[in-house]
């Protein structure tokens, strides 16, 4: 039996929970790649294919009562968080079935009752976020965790860098997520940020900073558990950098001619998040193959059915237009 660090603390309901959640966001972008191009849904989407170990491992560690702030990209951390599927494939359609009435689309995903604070079109606009959350916790004397994830584009955001030193000088409970995959937009990183490791940063601020593999769900989830763990129980914030590889273009229509020839094509074949689980749990015996293709069936056909469905529902009401833009107090 092949050893699997990681998975022997992990029941085999847990991996297979991990892996639907991984396929689940997959089979969601490919099929948003696919119909984003017909030309019905509007504003802009950016997908998350390629990443989804990272949601997923850092999710499994969360519950309904913890918060996380996401990124434009922000999809898979819906999903794993608990956000109904069908929701947000009307919400991406602009439908009144939407989980937020079809008025966030893509990049304005919430969902607070799962704790999701929301996608958010700001680069680096969620780390403040999460530090608002620790605080609340720490004041109400609550077990709640906090966790943003920024792009490597917002690495050298003041907000991002500000949230670091605030978290820090209160000793929040809160992680940082870094989901570095290589391109600010169009930008590599060797252009924008001096230094290899994004987690270095954590040195200034006086709390842990550790680099994973994004493309491997074990090691995200080890990490991210000890820094969830480490916060939840008052030890303060914590960085992890997790460096990955996004398969589609900054946004929908991103002719991507900046990434290198066969780039996309070499990383799918030799990274995949869920080609690499599914060798290491099926060759360690934690999991018959049977179970994961049972999944992925499973996957397809909820996504089948909720672009029917989100095709077919009804637009917004005009009249609606201006309701959820002000609080009443």
């Amino acid at each position: 039996m092949t050893e699997v660090a990681g998975a022997r603390e992990l029941s085999k309901e847990a991996l297979l929970d991990a892996y639907r959640t991984m396929r689940t966001i997959r089979e969601f972008e490919e099929r948003l790649h696919t119909e984003f191009a017909t030309g019905e849904i509007p504003g802009f989407v950016h997908l998350y294919a390629g990443e989804e170990a990272i949601a997923a491992g850092v999710m499994a560690h969360l519950d309904e009562n913890d918060y996380v702030a996401s990124t434009h990209r922000g999809h898979g951390h819906s999903i794993a968080k608990g956000c109904d599927v069908k929701g947000m494939m009307f919400e991406i359609y602009g439908k009144d079935e939407g989980i937020c009435r079809g008025k966030g689309g893509s990049m304005h995903i919430a969902d607070l009752d799962k704790g999701m604070l929301g996608a958010n079109g700001i680069v680096g606009g969620g780390p403040p976020l999460v530090c608002g959350v620790g605080l609340s916790a720490k004041v109400r004397g609550t077990k709640q965790v906090g966790v943003s994830f920024t792009g490597d584009g917002g690495a050298n955001q003041g907000t991002f860098l500000e949230s670091l030193n605030l978290a820090s000088v209160w000793d929040l409970p809160v992680v940082f997520i870094m989901e570095n995959n290589g391109y600010a937009e169009a930008t590599a990183q060797a252009f924008s940020s001096k230094g290899i490791d994004i987690a270095k940063r954590a040195d200034g601020f006086s709390m842990p900073g550790v680099v994973v593999d994004g493309h491997d769900f074990f090691a995200v989830y080890e990490a991210a558990g000890e820094a969830i763990k480490r916060a939840r129980e008052g030890g303060g914030p914590s960085l992890v950098e997790c460096k990955v590889n996004r398969y589609y273009g900054h946004f929908e229509g991103d002719a991507q001619t900046y990434r290198g020839e066969n780039e996309v094509e070499e990383i799918r074949k030799e990274k995949d998040c869920l080609m690499l689980f599914r060798q290491r749990v099926t060759s360690a015996d934690l999991v018959e193959e049977e179970d994961l293709d049972k999944i992925d069936e499973e996957g397809k056909a909820l996504i089948d059915e909720a672009v029917e469905e989100a095709k077919a529902a009804p637009e917004p009401d005009p009249d609606k237009l201006l309701t959820d833009v002000y609080v009443s107090y």
